[in-house]
């Protein structure tokens, strides 16, 4: 049986905080702009960040990623294959990523060759939210498969995070969810002082709008 310590969670999230500032720090000195991407498996994270990323690059914007998972090299070839240049970096066992682990990815990775990074944060609704990894922007990405009572459950990400994104609009009627209902509780938790962006990466809709959101 794991047992935390008391006050064992403040120190690694007080550590977390100070690597993540060195990141950012980091990342400014080489006048990157980086864009933290969080939500669960199946939401289209992967596929919002391919999209966007080309965008990007036909604007001759310098974009790569980052691609974080428990195992395996999926996301990572999937960005790869798309034209993106992608560093894989698995937590083992960690539900997330943490500022330490994208330090590491950082050390890969020639900064000056880059304006914008991605990073795909693992699958996950809950242990992300406590982590910064240093980034300009925390995101979001929610899909309308996984039913309109995502915010209610997961209050914790969307106060976290700077954007919320609301993917899989296209489907919205067929899955029986209404993204209006979504967007209420949204604007209720966050008191109107964020927005959330309905988007269908699949049919290429509401993809300008997001970059705006993220001054890129």
């Amino acid at each position: 049986m794991h047992i935390v310590q008391p006050g064992m969670e403040i120190d690694v999230l007080k550590e977390n905080a100070k690597l993540a500032h060195e990141n950012y720090r980091m990342l400014k000195e080489h006048n990157i702009r980086s864009i933290d991407f969080m939500g669960s498996i199946g939401a289209g994270k992967t596929a919002l960040i391919i999209k966007l990323a080309e965008k990007l690059r036909a604007k001759g914007i310098r974009v790569c990623a980052i691609a974080g998972d428990v195992t395996g090299v999926d996301d990572y070839n999937r960005f790869e294959q798309s034209g993106l240049k992608a560093f894989n970096c698995n937590t083992k066992k960690e539900c997330h990523l943490d500022a330490h682990l994208v330090k590491h990815s950082l050390d890969e990775i020639n900064l000056d060759d880059f304006d914008v990074i991605f990073i795909e944060n693992v699958g996950n609704l809950v242990c992300p939210a406590d982590f910064p990894l240093g980034t300009d922007y925390r995101v979001v990405v929610i899909s309308t498969t996984e039913g309109d009572d995502m915010v209610r459950k997961h209050h914790d990400i969307f106060l976290h995070s700077d954007i919320a994104i609301l993917n899989k609009m296209d489907i919205c009627d067929a899955v029986g969810v209404d993204p209006e209902v979504i967007a209420q509780d949204y604007n209720k938790l966050t008191g109107g002082l964020k927005n959330i962006y309905k988007c269908s990466v699949r049919m290429d809709e509401g993809l300008d709008e997001i970059l705006a959101a993220l001054n890129l």
